[in-house]
């Protein structure tokens, strides 16, 4: 409820754009540990967001309209979690995910799929169970005071998507900067890639640039850090292989 509040407030636009990710899926499906296709976007988006300036940029309503400008990305993962026998959603936090490998990110992702909720998301577990107005007050706080804590808190852009049940999410609902989701892909391992983005400070020109830039990413860094990642097992197998056989 608090998200789709403040989501209500930030004058989104959706773009998305058809990307071509043959080479990727193939290079992802040899991998001997599985790398989810949720942490080679945000590491791609990261990459991306730390050369654009408007995509760590927020609109600041207090104490008048002004922007201010992240030093790092956050990324936020919408997660789906099982708790007390019912659904619940939750955000991973990925702080600079362009600089982590890619293997550190799966490894976090499973340690939020896995851990309790009470351990993984204790803050926002305890936040759910306070009353709406101090909630409110505490976002608001959160959102238009404390800026420096603003991006270790909320993100500075968020990632939410059902590819894995065949769905493709046209509008991401989210009130950050900029929120990415992706569909599955096609039999051409082509995937709808869209970009949902605070229309008061860019236009759609520097989204479909990013869109363009998300897509080279994936199959050019992205994909040469899983190329690095099989060959290096393929050379620890060997290298083991070879001292058995002596």
């Amino acid at each position: 409820m608090d998200v789709l509040h403040y989501h209500q407030q930030v004058p989104t636009t959706a773009h998305d754009r058809v990307c071509d990710f043959s080479r990727l899926a193939a290079l992802r499906a040899q991998q001997p540990q599985r790398i989810s296709w949720s942490m080679l976007f945000i590491k791609a988006y990261g990459l991306v967001a730390a050369k654009i300036p408007e995509l760590r940029q927020s609109c600041i309503a207090w104490p008048w309209p002004h922007l201010y400008q992240h030093e790092h990305n956050v990324a936020m993962v919408v997660l789906h979690r099982e708790h007390q026998g019912r659904p619940w959603l939750f955000w991973g936090r990925f702080h600079r995910p362009e600089l982590q490998p890619l293997i550190d990110l799966q490894q976090k992702l499973d340690w939020y799929r896995t851990a309790p909720v009470e351990i993984a998301f204790r803050k926002q577990w305890q936040a759910s169970g306070l009353p709406g107005p101090v909630r409110r007050l505490a976002w608001w706080w959160t959102l238009n005071v404390a800026l420096k804590k603003r991006a270790r808190r909320t993100g500075t852009f968020f990632l939410t998507t059902l590819a894995s049940r065949g769905a493709e999410i046209r509008h991401p609902p989210a009130f950050l900067t900029s929120n990415i989701s992706y569909g599955p892909l096609d039999e051409q391992g082509r995937s709808r890639v869209t970009i949902a983005y605070d229309h008061r400070l860019m236009d759609g020109v520097l989204i479909a640039d990013a869109l363009a830039d998300l897509e080279r990413t994936l199959n050019g860094e992205i994909a040469q850090e899983l190329e690095h990642l099989a060959a290096t097992v393929s050379s620890s197998n060997a290298d083991i292989s070879v001292r058995r056989s002596a």
